[in-house]
């Protein structure tokens, strides 16, 4: 693995940030990620490869290689080999490996953060809290031992017991998005080899860089050679995945097309898939909720990260006289700063590609068209500096209809979408009726509607007062409906059933004769 500096640009100022990332021992002008393979950071044999820009500028920063059929089948084959061998090991030593690597991580924090502010474009805090929620999984799969553990019966004969435990499923593998390059990483391989699994990732072709650094960090912290493997590219690597016999269990985050795909190929060849799609994520804001807190949590859970975040606030249902509200968040988004990542007192960053800002700029031109308003329009943002990046500023749509192309697309910018209801009745009637469930939230002071918004929301993911309610590692990421293919969700409880077979043994052994004394007993002894 080189050692290399690169240039991050930061306002009008240009500042050294240095990285210690796989790339390339060729003397190209732009560097090449290399594949991680049985414990090696190797390179491609690659003759295609895909630019990872830098979303602020649109510079190519390095190139993906679109590992060949040679090095996927490798990497797949040495997680096969690795797999007879690691999970023999005590599951008490596993952890301890994930505890070296949770030490590593958090300090690794700000090299991680770098490497996610440059490719994927989000702030540098919010790229620390992206690194954060991954490392709560991390410390989870610290203690993974007493999520394994199966259940008893004794004596339902004379001498029979039955008994029931975990083991590992062999090789898995995680093909991840580009808006959470550690965290979601972070949701895969740990849980899984934890539980004595070998695994083969695919990053995102759009922000790889992160996801290498967790390789090396995996390594130092005794992960053993092959056990983690790491390959790159697009459909091809997909379809490599979901087809290649060794490979027992898929887990993929992302949008619902490919989703979809990967979940009835990867069923359709006999293998487990979790797949974590698509989310249209409804807030209900009651009359006798703190309107401040609203204001501010609203446009937060909205705006931030560029509304790059399946778990982002982009609807919300305003009921009764709380739509006069609307005009208190208006002034809230004005104070969003766009930018470079990389500036201290930008809210904003961009969106990853151009062609996200175009989509993006489209469905609001669209549905302004269809008879919204747009008290807050963050198109045509330019960015002194920064003039090519792919910048959207935070966009409000009031009085959008549930026909309206704002509410029935998933837009993933900074756009929050308006609706209003007359009773919390009808608002959760907006929400059930959506087809996605991934989460929602409800903003009141009145236990009696909170309990009745929980109780009736047909949505995986509920938050009182909560606007983004993501769930802590001990429980499980609950998404439902269209927003989920499988049935074992992500970490938790969950995420470990997902990565392991349950075995039941029922034994006869019994016992005749004196079995008791007084001596100590001997083994072999005469």
């Amino acid at each position: 693995r080189n050692q290399i500096i690169i240039m991050l640009s930061k306002s009008s100022t240009t500042v050294r940030g240095q990285f210690h990332r796989a790339f390339s021992t060729a003397t190209d002008a732009i560097p090449v990620v290399q594949n991680f393979i049985n414990g090696k950071f190797v390179d491609s044999a690659a003759t295609s490869f895909i630019d990872v820009t830098n979303p602020a500028t649109n510079e190519v920063i390095c190139r993906v290689p679109e590992s060949t059929r040679h090095e996927m089948e490798e990497a797949a084959g040495c997680a096969q080999h690795a797999f007879g061998t690691w999970r023999e090991v005590p599951v008490q030593q596993r952890q301890r490996v994930m505890f070296d690597l949770q030490k590593l991580v958090r300090d690794h924090t700000d090299e991680l953060a770098q490497s996610i502010t440059l490719e994927q474009g989000k702030t540098l805090p919010d790229a620390k809290g992206d690194v954060f929620r991954g490392l709560e999984i991390v410390e989870m799969s610290s203690a993974l031992g007493h999520l394994m553990m199966g259940e008893t019966q004794g004596n339902l004969s004379s001498g029979i017991d039955s008994y029931s435990y975990r083991e590992p499923l062999g090789v898995t593998a995680g093909i991840c998005p580009f808006n959470f390059p550690a965290m979601i990483p972070l949701w895969m391989f740990p849980v899984a080899i934890t539980a004595g699994n070998t695994s083969v990732m695919k990053p995102s072709e759009k922000d790889p860089g992160a996801m290498m650094i967790l390789a090396k960090l995996a390594q130092e912290a005794g992960v053993p050679d092959g056990v983690l493997n790491i390959i790159h590219g697009g459909h091809d690597a997909v379809n490599f995945i979901c087809d290649a016999p060794e490979v027992k269990a898929i887990s993929f985050v992302g949008g619902n097309e490919a989703g979809e795909y990967i979940y009835d190929r990867g069923t359709g060849n006999g293998k487990r898939v979790q797949a974590n799609l698509g989310a249209k994520n409804h807030c209900t804001v009651l009359p006798d909720a703190d309107k401040e807190a609203v204001v501010k949590a609203l446009a937060g859970a909205a705006f931030g990260a560029a509304g790059q975040r399946c778990m982002a606030l982009s609807t919300v249902i305003f009921v009764g006289e709380t739509k006069e509200w609307i005009a208190d968040i208006v002034e809230e988004g004005r104070k969003y700063k766009v930018g470079s990542g990389f500036d201290d007192d930008v809210q904003v960053g961009p969106l990853i590609t151009p062609e996200s800002k175009a989509r993006c700029e489209a469905i609001i031109a669209k549905s302004i068209e269809q008879g919204a308003d747009c008290p807050l329009d963050g198109r045509g943002v330019v960015v002194e500096g920064f003039e090519t990046g792919n910048f959207v500023g935070p966009t409000m749509l009031t009085g959008c209809k549930v026909d309206n192309v704002a509410y029935t697309e998933e837009i993933f910018g900074p756009v929050m979408t308006c609706l209003e209801a007359d009773s919390l009745e009808e608002a959760i009637k907006i929400t059930n009726d959506n087809p996605y469930g991934n989460g929602c939230c409800i903003f009141t002071q009145s236990g009696s509607a909170a309990r009745k918004f929980q109780h009736e929301i047909d949505v995986g993911q509920v938050g009182i007062n909560v606007p983004i309610p993501v769930p802590l590692p001990f429980f499980s990421f609950t998404g439902s409906r269209s927003s989920i293919r499988g049935d074992l969700h992500f970490y938790g409880k969950e995420g470990v059933k997902f990565v392991t077979k349950a075995k039941t043994v029922t034994s006869n052994w019994t016992y005749k004769g004196n079995l008791g004394g007084a001596v100590m007993p001997t083994m072999g002894g005469k």
